[in-house]
């Protein structure tokens, strides 16, 4: 093989820019965590890669490479090579990896030498990608860090982007409380952490005097925010996000109520209604201890018949009185309880536009 063939450890720009990447792990690895921009074109299907691995224990790795080059031949590897140089015709500022950077991104990278196609690839692979990742999070943990508070409905999530801050629910697909299921399942945790680390990387591109995040807890739906993050969450200052109730049920509406039915409908008509209506029954089932039992059958009624009058008349009023009654009765005392336990300081409260202002000024 050429060892003149490009070789890139520029991991931090890869992360940051979310350059294209061909991964060409199995899909069993591909599935289990992989990185924004990235393409699975594997040099080898999940049974093969298998096969390969029982020949490599039980008869070194010279019978092992053999083996692969036995089962990925002739017009198999024509298929692959192809899809490869396709990939790298369309992204020519991309690389392929696998796992470690070892011989299967050698191997590919050589094959598509050998078709006039010279691509780098990844010093390390994966797990090179990763680690930097893990890195990049665990750095950031140690830099000034701001959190975005509000109670629910506030619009935190609007804020955030605006500022161009970190938002930690779009990484995780996931709105953050018991309602913030989406149709698309969450990523990995792997995926998660992964494009963390690219969004912590541009956001410091900016140079703010603070990482802004939100306020979360640990657990984003399934998604843990890594350890290190979260605690120096934990001790950062605040800024807390004021708005009326009358906007937050405005907000709440459209996130949960019009914008979760488009995207149903959109994804079955048939169905859809049925399953945005489960998903809401669904939710606030999951609160139903915390509520109590009184609570949530007055609240579980007032949804289903919000829910009746929508699906017979299109009309959404009614979801107004039952989300009025949740804030009032759940989200703002449990919100308010959690922000006087806490001992960070607050260093600016106010409305959105008062917020962005401040955040403005600090450079």
């Amino acid at each position: 093989m050429h060892s003149s063939l490009p070789l890139l450890d520029n991991y931090q720009q890869i992360l940051q820019q979310q350059l294209p990447l061909l991964d060409l792990r199995a899909p069993l690895e591909f599935s289990r965590g992989a990185f924004a921009n990235s393409c699975n074109l594997p040099l080898m299907s999940d049974a093969e890669r298998a096969a390969v691995g029982t020949c490599y224990k039980q008869q070194g790795q010279q019978a092992a490479i053999a083996l692969g080059h036995q089962l990925v031949q002739g017009e198999v590897k024509q298929r692959r090579v192809q899809s490869w140089a396709a990939f790298a015709k369309a992204n020519p500022q991309g690389m392929l990896y696998c796992a470690r950077g070892g011989l299967r991104s050698q191997i590919a990278q050589q094959w598509l030498s050998d078709a006039g196609v010279v691509y780098p690839r990844v010093k390390g692979g994966f797990k090179a990608l990763r680690q930097a990742a893990i890195n990049t999070i665990e750095q950031a943990a140690t830099q000034p860090l701001l959190l975005l508070a509000g109670p629910t409905g506030s619009g935190k999530t609007r804020l955030l982007q605006q500022l161009q801050a970190v938002d930690l629910e779009a990484l995780a697909n996931h709105r953050g409380s018991a309602f913030g299921r989406k149709l698309a399942p969450q990523p990995s945790q792997i995926r998660f952490e992964n494009d963390l680390a690219g969004a912590l990387l541009r956001s410091q591109a900016n140079a703010a005097r603070y990482l802004l995040l939100e306020d979360e807890s640990l657990l984003i739906g399934q998604r843990n925010i890594p350890h290190p993050l979260y605690q120096a969450m934990q001790q950062s200052p605040l800024l807390l996000l004021q708005v009326p109730q009358a906007e937050r049920i405005e907000v709440i509406l459209r996130d949960y109520i019009v914008d979760l039915y488009s995207e149903a409908q959109a994804a079955d008509a048939e169905y859809g209604f049925a399953r945005f209506s489960n998903m809401l029954q669904q939710a606030m089932a999951r609160i139903a201890k915390r509520l109590g039992g009184v609570l949530y059958s007055e609240l579980a009624a007032m949804l289903n018949a919000a829910l009746a009058v929508q699906q017979h008349s299109g009309d959404i009023n009614l979801h107004r009185l039952w989300i009025a009654r949740l804030l009032s009765d759940y989200y703002d005392p449990m919100y308010q309880y959690q922000l006087n336990k806490r001992g960070q300081p607050v260093l600016m409260q106010g409305s959105a536009s008062e917020l962005t202002q401040w955040w403005q000024q600090q450079g």
